[in-house]
């Protein structure tokens, strides 16, 4: 069912929306956190739009990561120091290309990325969930993190979602968006956890090909069951 440290006990899923019993999070009585992830182009970014729609406060792990490399922060100290200014453009911001040929053809360098940025998102992310907290004590945060159980994140969260979709709308979607080869779109989902080990540690899963209005729906739906775990 779930990931060792994950404050789930069993929980019913399903392929639409389900409903789980688990234990809520000490760190914020009342609240409740709940942990998004997915695949490479499953439609969790949409899903994560619909949840703020609904009145969730919605956390992007990505948008934190660009936050904490902003020239002159420590995380951008410690990836000069570690990587060298050739990763930087000419206005000091980190390179994401640059820096992303480095450590994906080198998984040692990518662990050193991995210790340079982690730790200071789960930083900001927790001071953004007590921010969220504190204005209202029975909020429903998403954390929306492609990592979510690579990371540990799952263990530090209260519920868990998966967003899915079949592989060949994963490939049609990453070549149209992307613009890249069917070979190159493979790789991309392959070097991913796969899909169903997430669906296997979720507490609700969301199917990210239906119709955007049918998709909506249901995720006006399950923020009703999160709402009223508050």
């Amino acid at each position: 069912m779930h990931g060792e440290g994950h404050t789930g006990t069993n929980a019913e899923k399903s392929i639409r929306v389900s409903c789980g019993v688990a234990a809520r999070m000490i760190s914020f009585p009342a609240m409740i956190l709940v942990g998004l992830t997915g695949g490479v182009a499953t439609g969790k970014s949409t899903v994560a739009k619909m949840f703020k729609q609904c009145g969730a406060v919605v956390i992007d792990a990505d948008q934190l990561a660009r936050e904490v490399v902003k020239p002159g922060k420590p995380a951008w100290r410690a990836i000069v120091r570690t990587f060298g200014r050739t990763v930087l453009n000419p206005n000091r911001t980190v390179n994401r290309h640059a820096l992303g040929y480095i450590v994906f053809r080198n998984r040692a360098k990518l662990r050193q990325l991995e210790r340079i940025i982690h730790p200071r998102v789960a930083q900001l992310q927790a001071q953004l969930t007590r921010q969220a907290a504190r204005k209202n004590p029975k909020a429903v945060v998403v954390y929306d993190v492609p990592l979510l159980f690579e990371t540990g994140v799952a263990k530090r969260v209260d519920r868990i979602i998966v967003v899915t979709a079949d592989q060949a709308t994963q490939l049609a979607r990453l070549r149209k968006r992307n613009g890249l080869s069917r070979a190159a779109a493979l790789q991309r989902i392959r070097n991913q956890m796969p899909l169903s080990t997430k669906v296997g540690r979720a507490d609700f899963v969301l199917d990210g090909t239906l119709s955007k209005p049918t998709l909506r729906r249901n995720v006006r739906q399950l923020q009703k069951t999160l709402q009223s775990f508050t």
